[in-house]
């Protein structure tokens, strides 16, 4: 069965962050725009930032933040063994509760690295 679906994910999200903004509240807007800003480059690089949300995520076990920061750590050229040793780190730090997320982090990696479709498993040892 699948785990998450990346594709969907995206549709759904876009989706409710326009409802959503679309209400024009000022305390949200503000937020979502330092949210937005916290991970341009700056003195850390955007892929830094970006791994360093999907351990954050990750320890917080959040599986839409993990897919979101997945989706953009692939836009930023992360490879699949900087994911795996940013996991490594989110696993030591949160413990095995977060391996259920690590599951749907490494569906997710398969669909964004190797085309796979949701619940399928990704090749071993293939780099982007």
């Amino acid at each position: 069965m699948p785990r998450f679906d990346v594709e969907e994910f995206r549709r759904e999200r876009a989706r409710m962050n326009e409802a959503i903004l679309g209400e024009k509240h000022l305390g949200i807007a503000r937020f979502w725009a330092l949210d937005s800003r916290a991970y341009e480059p700056g003195a850390l690089d955007a892929k830094t930032k970006e791994l360093l949300g999907l351990v954050a995520s990750t320890v917080l076990r959040c599986n839409d933040c993990i897919a979101y920061h997945l989706d953009q750590c692939h836009t930023v050229g992360a490879s699949k063994e900087e994911l795996l040793d940013a996991l490594n780190v989110a696993l030591v730090v949160g413990g095995s509760i977060t391996i259920p997320h690590l599951r749907v982090a490494w569906d997710v990696v398969g669909q964004l690295y190797d085309g796979k479709k949701p619940g399928e498993l990704p090749a071993h040892g293939h780099s982007h």
